[in-house]
């Protein structure tokens, strides 16, 4: 005798509640299964996307028409890695990784950016890749104006005193070369630039494409980059370029700079490092486009570079 729940003469809608409730349940695991592999999916259009915050007005290194060589570096790594581009745009001044590297875009879990270039290899603020480029400060003049003999920042100091006395020389506060003029009692003739003015239209490249190009210096120092870069753009002036030694009486002139990730993102600094070994010779030939002077570095630790 069937159940008093179930009569005889209902067996036939049974069977078709039975087959609809497996369905609905096999309906409701492909659910499920299709939420899992939705919520995989968007960490992997994460890492499609090389998120990278540069400055936006900082030639030789970046500006936002993408006209600098890390602009280039950072296209040439997205390419390698077959990933799309992003940039968030940010001055690269005080508070730069706090509001870059470290900020979420507003009512987002995002980040602004997963990378930033121009960072030292010992950075502290998070990880470093390997360095992609190594340089040192530099020193320029305006061939035949009675310079033209220093082929050394050496050289320089040999000048007889009644013309090294007169000289004129610029150099960014509280960067290496300042120690440099002062302990060869050449302070007398230091024209002193601040490394960050506030002024959005200002540039470090000023100090040689105006002021050296234009006779208001003798001498230019600042970081190599910077004036390799602008030595060639100098509307037709023919400037010299004397590179520093990577250390001189003890004092680092010479820094390797790298990108930045944040801290936790190893697999994303090993991926870049990957790409940056393997990318070796387009790397440099962006550096040589530049005009950037090149070195090898001694095995010493480093500390962040200025950007003047």
């Amino acid at each position: 005798m069937l159940s008093p729940l179930l009569p005889e003469p209902c067996t036939a809608h049974v069977r078709k509640m039975r087959k609809s409730l497996y369905l609905a349940g096999a309906l409701t695991a492909g659910l499920l299964a299709g939420a899992v592999q939705a919520q995989d999916k968007p960490a992997e259009a994460e890492q499609k996307v090389l998120r990278v915050c540069q400055d936006p007005k900082n030639l030789p290194m970046s500006d936002q028409q993408n006209g600098g060589f890390e602009n280039k570096i950072a296209a040439l790594m997205a390419k390698k890695l077959g990933w799309k581009l992003e940039h968030t745009w940010y001055p690269q001044r005080m508070g730069f990784i706090k509001n870059t590297l470290k900020a979420k875009i507003p009512d987002t879990e995002t980040y602004k950016c997963d990378v930033v270039t121009a960072v030292s290899t010992d950075f502290e603020m998070g990880l470093a890749t390997k360095p992609y480029l190594t340089s040192t400060y530099a020193m320029a003049y305006v061939k035949g104006k009675g310079l033209d003999g220093i082929k050394t920042p050496d050289d320089l100091l040999k000048l007889p005193p009644a013309v090294r006395d007169k000289l004129r020389i610029g150099i960014f506060a509280k960067t290496p070369p300042s120690d440099w003029l002062l302990k060869n009692e050449l302070v007398g003739q230091m024209v002193s630039y601040q490394t960050q003015t506030g002024d959005p239209d200002q540039y470090p490249g000023q100090i040689i494409d105006r002021d050296l190009a234009s006779g208001k210096l003798d001498v230019a120092i600042a970081w190599g980059p910077i004036v390799g870069y602008f030595a060639k753009h100098a509307g037709g002036v023919p400037i010299e370029v004397v590179s520093f030694k990577p250390v001189v009486d003890g004092v680092q002139y010479g820094f390797s700079i790298a990108m930045g990730v944040r801290y936790g993102d190893k697999a994303l600094r090993d991926q870049l490092n990957a790409v940056l070994d393997a990318s070796q010779p387009e790397i440099a030939e962006i550096l040589k486009q530049y005009g950037v002077p090149t070195i090898q570095m001694p095995p010493m630790a480093g500390k962040p570079a200025s950007a003047s």
